[in-house]
């Protein structure tokens, strides 16, 4: 495992997949439900977790449990995991993604994984704040930053609290696609590797936090790879680097290969192998390959 690249993740099976009515209001990258989707969404959550094994990922996927709980597939949202043993639990915004929270996913990577302690900020949910997790969260682990796009699914005083307990500094900025819609999860804007960021700058509203952005990504060597909001519209940004048994490799949807440029696969493929995976059921709820992987920074027990 690298500092910013896991070996190991935790992915959620859905079984009662479909667009969540609860979020429809500010995720602007959902689109509604086309027939039954629920045994489409199975399947393609399926292929992603056998690519991800034939390329070396260690995954732990459990069986959704819910019947109210369309997004389970997304448990990044809920959950992160810190190296030293940390992990932190998060207030959802939406009444029905709070119980996508299991308590059986943690007990299992504390028999695995050294766990030193679980933050819980859960019930900062009954004050009407959230923090989702690394959905709302960018987290540059190597340079110790949390980048994060203003919403209320990013409670500000939440994030002041995970930062000085996890030692990150937060930069928040303001972000909205090309009609003026705030972005509703840091992780479709921005995703940061090892050596590589892709990021869609122009989305960032204020020139200077723009600048002050690009800036501190270049700061650490990375080569800061600029996304269009249409690239940005289809999830080039919600990928995620992971290491797998060959090295490093970015997973992200076929959709978002599709919209890279000849010379953004050549830059990221100076660092990292490309893993495209089809899902173009799961990203009708408004996330992708990013949000469907928890990855893990722990230690394994021997």
């Amino acid at each position: 495992m690298q500092v910013q690249a896991p070996s190991a993740v935790v992915m959620i099976r859905p079984h009662h997949f479909r667009s969540n009515p609860e979020t429809q209001g500010d995720n602007a990258f959902q689109t509604p439900d086309r027939g039954e989707v629920a045994p489409r969404a199975r399947a393609e959550f399926d292929h992603v977790v056998d690519s991800l094994r034939t390329a070396g990922v260690s995954v732990h996927d459990f069986d959704d449990t819910g019947t109210d709980t369309p997004d389970s597939v997304f448990p990044n949202n809920w959950f992160s995991t810190h190296a030293g043993g940390h992990i932190a639990v998060y207030p959802m915004y939406a009444a029905n993604r709070r119980r996508e929270r299991r308590w059986d996913v943690i007990d299992s990577l504390k028999a695995n994984y050294r766990v030193q302690d679980v933050i819980d900020y859960s019930g900062l949910e009954h004050d009407g704040l959230a923090l989702e997790g690394t959905g709302a969260m960018v987290l540059d682990h190597i340079a110790r930053v949390a980048y994060v796009a203003k919403s209320h699914r990013a409670d500000p005083v939440i994030l002041e609290r995970f930062c000085t307990h996890f030692n990150f500094e937060p930069i928040a900025f303001d972000a909205a696609d090309a009609q003026g819609r705030p972005v509703y999860h840091t992780n479709v804007l921005m995703a940061i590797g090892t050596h590589i960021a892709l990021v869609g700058l122009e989305m960032i509203i204020d020139p200077a936090r723009r600048a002050m952005v690009a800036d501190r990504l270049a700061e650490t060597g990375r080569d800061v790879i600029a996304l269009t909001p249409h690239q940005i519209g289809a999830f080039a940004g919600n990928a995620i680097e992971l290491c797998g048994r060959d090295g490093t490799l970015l997973a992200l949807s076929a959709r978002a290969l599709d919209a890279l440029t000849p010379e953004q696969i050549t830059r990221i493929e100076a660092h990292a192998r490309l893993l495209p995976l089809s899902i173009p059921t799961l990203e009708t709820a408004g996330g992708s390959v990013r949000c469907m992987i928890a990855g893990l920074h722990l230690s394994r027990r021997t």
